[in-house]
């Protein structure tokens, strides 16, 4: 059964049973958030171990360097390996920052804006009307730091294998454009992951500009579910191959592997670019916090170890994952939603029918479910076909996840029977 093939008399049938459920889940008061990709206290739980005491003998290194004092602005070496481990990327690339890779991204922007890059003819912040290239959907923190930092954002289209390459190497023609936002694996959103061709695409396509950049923030490295997830090439190797090695600065954390907000975040980019970067970083600030990373390491211990922790937590998402499938997937046999299906990361990208998101997503705040607001997932806020909801189903806790998706459910049957009798 097709919504777009019932009658009228059926789909009024269908609007009036739906707002009599709907009215009787507003009774309910619920409180149920699934708007941010935030891991629930449960998910919290398995990085206890990350509180342990640091021994004190450990607060040294072997060459006598105390990690309770200001030491190597860099990041301890441990931590930098590790992280070069994890990322596959050479160590002598990676400087170890603090707790937030956004922050790290920020920053990278507004040195471009006071002095540009080692190829810049001069600091951004003197180039006219420059462009910033906005994967959509995408992740609505990445749009707000261009946007506030005064670039025209410039939308190009998710596809299955990842941004749409025609429509990005046709836009790189232009000089006004300087860079690219891409979460390369388990996309926020949608959770696709960038295929081996279009990682090679990013690195050899000509570029009007010669300081172009791409700003890889590959958060999700290690998210898969389980055995079975997606490969990334590394694009690293690639952009040396095609003699574009200081185009790319990838950009990591631990925020979702142990505690958001106090984790440890990591740039890596060319020696060229970092030997740029180093003197200004290092105005800004002497050293990040050593012993956080100390206890990263500590509990870490390498990238076998990591991937082994991320699946435990994998296969506490994925039975969330599979709730929340549970019951898009019948919406989706009705015809009136399409959804991802990732094999990791945090997010699920619904897509509705066209101008049904806005009252989906306020009809499902009455009720008590907090969504990820609507347009959040596009450049300044705006979904042109208003039909897009991302869904975070990771903060929810035994029965919530159910609920909230009950309530859902009902809402966008109801929307979508209201849409086809306005046709």
């Amino acid at each position: 059964m097709l919504y777009r093939e019932l009658s009228a008399q059926e789909l009024s049938f269908i609007r009036d049973g739906k707002r009599a459920a709907y009215e009787e889940y507003k009774k309910r008061g619920c409180k149920l958030d699934i708007s941010r990709g935030k891991p629930s206290a449960d998910l919290l739980d398995l990085s206890e171990g990350l509180l342990s005491p640091i021994p004190r003998i450990e607060y040294c290194t072997p060459t006598g360097e105390d990690y309770r004092n200001y030491c190597e602005p860099d990041g301890i070496p441990e931590m930098r390996r590790l992280f070069s481990d994890i990322f596959e990327i050479p160590y002598n690339n990676v400087i170890v920052g603090g707790n937030s890779s956004l922050q790290l991204m920020y920053d990278c922007l507004c040195r471009a804006l006071l002095f540009g890059f080692v190829d810049s003819k001069r600091p951004w912040v003197e180039e006219k009307n420059r462009k910033w290239l906005c994967i959509t959907p995408g992740y609505d923190r990445h749009f707000a730091i261009t946007e506030k930092l005064g670039f025209e954002l410039v939308s190009v289209p998710m596809k299955a294998d990842g941004p749409d390459m025609d429509i990005v190497e046709e836009l790189v023609k232009d000089s006004a454009v300087k860079g690219i936002w891409c979460v390369p694996k388990y996309s926020n959103p949608t959770g696709n992951t960038y295929s081996d061709e279009v990682v090679r695409r990013l690195c050899r396509m000509k570029t009007a500009a010669p300081d172009f950049r791409i700003m890889w923030d590959n958060a999700y490295a290690v998210h898969d579910f389980d055995d079975d997830g997606d490969k990334l090439l590394n694009i690293v190797p690639e952009a040396i191959a095609a003699g574009h090695e200081n185009r790319v600065f990838c950009f990591g954390s631990t925020s979702k592997i142990t505690y958001p907000g106090g984790g440890i975040a990591m740039i890596a980019a060319s020696e060229e670019n970092l030997n740029y970067l180093r003197p200004l970083m290092h105005t800004q600030i002497i050293c990040y916090d050593k012993l956080n990373q100390l206890r990263h390491v500590r509990y870490l211990k390498d990238k076998q170890n990591t991937v082994a922790h991320m699946r435990l937590l994998g296969g506490e998402i994925k039975k969330k994952f599979e709730t929340a499938k549970s019951y898009l997937a019948p919406l989706k046999d009705l015809g009136i939603l399409e959804y991802t299906d990732p094999k990791g990361g945090y997010f699920i990208s619904v897509d509705l029918l066209p101008g049904c998101a806005s009252r989906v997503y306020n009809l499902a705040k009455e009720a008590g479910v907090t969504l990820t607001k609507v347009g959040a997932t596009f450049p300044y806020g705006k979904d042109p076909e208003d039909k897009n909801l991302r869904l975070a189903v990771t903060f929810t806790q035994g029965d919530e996840l159910k609920t909230a998706m009950e309530i859902l459910s009902c809402v966008i049957c109801l929307v979508s029977a209201e849409h086809y009798l306005q046709q």
